[in-house]
């Protein structure tokens, strides 16, 4: 518990949010560019 105290006091919980985000969206346009490039190549 105190290690988690710890690593919250370097970073803020705005900072954990937002690479959430920022992974969760890469990941997202990732796979949609997959699909793109999947679907494309059956035609």
């Amino acid at each position: 518990m105190n290690t988690k105290r710890k690593l919250e006091e370097k970073f803020p919980r705005a900072l954990w949010v937002r690479l959430f985000v920022y992974v969760v969206v890469c990941h997202g346009l990732g796979a949609f560019l997959y699909l793109l490039f999947k679907v494309g190549a059956q035609q």
